[in-house]
């Protein structure tokens, strides 16, 4: 019987500063502080983290895989400087794990296959099949003043 892997994201907040406390810490404690409390979470993942959120999944039948955790992963983010993983300086819930949503963005912008707008979204099917790109639109015309004004009369 196969079981059900699940890819999880947990420990990613530890790592990325994405809890509100560490927003809080940045605040009250700086750079240097925060830096202290999130190597304290990353000593505590195995020891307090991993055995309640492994039973948890496991007794739903999952099975857990922890890809911030591998070593490479915590390795790489370990190199970084905290404010290339978060904006603590913008509003809290905001700038934490900052670098997820930017490395998402250069992903899928490399694996997507790009499509001009016209065609991706079928508009140019939408109007006169005998007009090609580099026409002039008709419909598309500057008005000046004095044709508006006859035109209201």
């Amino acid at each position: 019987m196969c079981s059900l892997v699940v890819l999880t994201g947990i420990d990613a907040d530890e790592q990325l500063a994405g809890y509100s406390c560490h927003c809080a810490h940045f605040l009250t404690h700086g750079l240097e502080g925060l830096n202290k409390e999130i190597e304290m979470e990353l000593g505590q993942i195995s020891s307090r983290n991993l055995g309640h959120d492994d039973r948890g999944i496991s007794d739903h039948g999952k099975e857990a895989r922890f890809p911030f955790l591998d070593e490479n992963v915590v390795s790489f983010l370990n190199s970084l400087p905290v404010w290339e993983k978060a904006n603590l300086t913008s509003p809290c819930g905001i700038g934490e794990k900052l670098i997820l949503p930017l490395a998402a963005v250069e992903l899928a912008s490399l694996l997507l296959p790009k499509w001009a707008m016209q065609f991706g979204s079928r508009i140019a099917k939408m109007e006169k099949n005998n007009e090609k790109a580099y026409d002039k639109c008709g419909r598309l015309q500057i008005i000046s003043l004095e044709n508006l004004s006859e035109t209201k009369r």
